[in-house]
């Protein structure tokens, strides 16, 4: 691909219409680093509702990418997290960052970079005070190039995984 044809790829806000695609764009994800334990189509039904209910209404939001023909071919979701009232100087909310995924035929274009800009763009400077991810091993190398490394001031609890 051209990079006149991938700069044709727009990059917008994801509204409720798009859930259904988003869905089976998270299974897609999902299922490749770990084993499904519910079937796709169950998967999709259930995420695409859950979806519908937030986007647009809540603190999560999400952009996608979008080929011809209107197919999403990428995607990254953001939710603001509120945190406590201060009384110093202080940004009162921290963004996570999720779900940055682009379909395999469009990877290593630039598209992932462009859905992170989005992201970070409904970032205000003082209002959010860190944003916080997991990456995949593959995508470090890209969350590294816009400044995210390991945190020096966080602390985690994981907890036991349900069966």
């Amino acid at each position: 691909m051209s990079g006149a044809e991938l700069t044709a790829i727009p990059i917008r806000e994801a509204t409720a219409t798009d859930a259904p695609a988003l869905a089976v764009l998270r299974y897609r994800f999902r299922s490749a680093i770990g084993t499904p334990v519910e079937e796709e189509a169950a998967f999709v039904d259930r995420a695409a509702a859950w979806l519908r209910e937030r986007l647009g209404r809540s603190p999560w939001r999400a952009w996608v990418a979008e080929a011809a023909g209107d197919r999403i071919v990428g995607n990254i979701f953001l939710q603001l997290v509120e945190k406590l009232p201060n009384p110093v100087v202080e940004a009162e909310a921290i963004g996570y960052i999720t779900n940055l995924y682009v379909v395999p035929e469009y990877r290593r274009q630039g598209i992932g970079r462009r859905l992170l800009h989005a992201a970070l763009a409904a970032c205000a400077p003082g209002e959010v005070d860190t944003l916080i991810l997991w990456p995949t091993p593959e995508s470090v190398a890209l969350y590294r190039k816009d400044g995210f490394a390991p945190p020096a001031s966080i602390l985690e609890r994981p907890l036991p995984r349900g069966q």
